[in-house]
Formats: structure tokens, C-alpha cells, sequence
């Protein structure tokens, strides 16, 4: 373990999410003292803590040791002034805002936000935004472009293997990132999400799709490529008790990274509740 990394992560990370080392040490059911010593690098977190510290800190315990292999890849995505994705807003963005229009300032959650585009795009519409992503390249390109939009976007570091959501939220969206969810851990991952959301609320998520006629796409990390894509169907089924608005599969053409190439994406858009005037 680089224990000087280590300490200086757990500082950043404390701070970026606005805590305290009294606020963090509650969390963990410990003395803010021993948060202290690990930040002034006289000890270090035992190693059953250290799970319980990543989920505290919105990261994995390979970030919280100082392996970022996994950012690495999408770092170097992101590693120039053009936009890697564009700037346009995903067309499920616009899906969403018919469900549940900005009338107030509903608590949007964006998982795996890239560079920001959609969650800025929300911001501008007038939602309250939180989003995050594995990259921190990412997350700083996300920021210039809500500063440059003039808007607030609660923009973190953090991976979705291992985040947690600690809030309910109106609408929770994400796009092309949960084939990074192991099989297994998908139940329970959407699980989690239904119960963070609020009762009027939606979830918006589309997933790559398994096809033996579309190779993997060429601009694929190594990441990417040693993970699961999901079942036709797989997604909706997690959702059966919901309301569906949107429950799509598609074909698509993609130029990311400026190599053309195909995706199968199963997109769902499904309210917890029934609305309001419908039996």
C-alpha cells in the first residue's frame, strides 16, 4: 500500500465532498482522530476498513490505493479540448423532460456523466443536478462546460461498481455505462436505485445489448471489453412492477472516436408510481 498516496486521496476526496473529518469519521463509527492520523500519514485505514471508507469517499478501494488503471483509459478519452461525445444532449434526455417536466426543481441523479453534456443540459432546463463519473478528466471537462453554460451541476469522481446512492432523487439516469455492473450485482444495483428514487419519481437508463452479428466497438477500452453487456430484455425485467413510458430496443450507427461503427441498446423509461390521473 502507498501510504502517503493513500492519505493525500482520502484528504481530496474528504473535501471535494464537502466534509469534514469529524462528519467523515461519524460515518465510519470512528474518532476523527484516526481520520486525521491518515491524512497526516502516521497510519493508515486497517483493511477491513478500507470498503467501508471507498463507499464513504464515492470511489473504489483500487482509487482509494491509488490504481487507476480503469480511469486511465477514459482519461486519455478525454484528454483534449474537442468533446469527446459532442455536446448535443442524448435523445433520452428529451424523453425524460416529457415525464417529468421541470415545473420545479426536481433532483436529477446522472451516473457515468462523461464530460458533462447531459447533466449540463438538465442544469440549463432547470433541474437540480448531481452527477458523476470514473474519469476525472471528465469530471473536469464537466465543470468548464457548466461554467461556460452558467450554470450548477454537483459534479464528483466516483464509480458506479461501487457507488451508493445516500439521497433520494426525482429522476436517476444513466447511458451506456451498466455493462460495467457485473450480472450478478445487476438485481440488486437496480434495487437500489428504485428505493433512492422519490415517489413521483423515474429512472431513465439505456444498456448495451449482446448481438453475435455486432462485434465490440473498435474504440473500446480494455475495460469495456472484459465486461458483460447485457440480455435483450435483461433491463426490463428488473423493472416489471414499474410503469414503463419508454421500453425499446434499437440498432444504431455510432462514430465515437471518429470510427464508425454499431450498438444494440435497450432503453427504458419507468415511473415508481402510477401519475396522477391514471387508473
Amino acid at each position: 500500500m502507498n501510504h502517503l498516496k493513500t492519505g493525500e486521496i482520502i484528504g481530496k476526496k474528504r473535501k471535494e465532498l464537502g466534509l469534514t473529518q469529524n462528519q467523515l469519521a461519524k460515518l465510519l463509527n470512528i474518532s476523527f482522530q484516526a481520520v486525521s492520523k491518515w491524512e497526516n500519514n502516521t497510519a493508515y485505514p486497517d483493511i477491513e476498513m478500507l470498503p467501508k471508507l471507498a463507499v464513504a469517499l464515492h470511489m473504489t478501494v483500487d482509487g482509494l490505493l491509488g490504481y487507476q488503471a480503469a480511469a486511465a483509459d477514459y482519461d486519455k478519452r478525454y484528454d483534449d479540448d474537442e468533446y469527446y461525445w459532442g455536446l448535443a444532449p442524448n435523445n433520452i434526455c428529451y424523453d425524460i423532460i416529457k415525464c417529468l417536466p421541470p415545473v420545479k426543481q426536481y433532483r436529477v441523479l446522472d451516473m457515468g456523466c462523461g464530460e458533462g453534456k447531459d447533466a449540463v443540459f438538465f442544469a440549463k432546463c432547470g433541474y437540480h443536478v448531481t452527477a458523476f463519473d470514473i474519469s476525472q478528466q471528465g469530471i473536469e471537462k464537466a465543470k468548464k462546460l457548466a461554467k461556460h453554460n452558467e450554470v450548477h451541476v454537483n459534479f464528483f469522481q466516483a464509480d458506479i461498481i461501487d457507488y451508493h446512492p445516500d439521497n433520494k432523487y426525482d429522476i436517476i439516469f444513466s447511458s451506456g455505462v451498466l455493462h460495467y455492473i457485473p450480472q450478478p450485482k445487476r438485481k440488486e444495483f437496480c434495487d437500489s436505485l428504485k428505493s433512492h428514487t422519490s415517489d413521483i419519481g423515474i429512472n431513465a437508463l439505456n444498456v448495451f445489448v449482446q448481438k453475435p452479428f455486432i462485434p465490440c466497438a473498435p474504440d473500446s477500452t480494455a475495460k469495456e471489453e472484459s465486461k458483460e453487456l447485457w440480455h435483450s430484455g435483461e433491463l426490463f425485467g428488473y423493472y416489471h412492477d414499474w410503469l414503463f413510458h419508454t421500453c425499446q430496443e434499437e440498432i444504431f450507427d455510432c462514430n465515437s472516436g471518429n470510427i464508425p461503427h454499431k450498438h444494440c441498446m435497450n432503453t427504458l423509461i419507468a415511473h415508481k408510481a402510477m401519475p396522477k390521473g391514471i387508473d
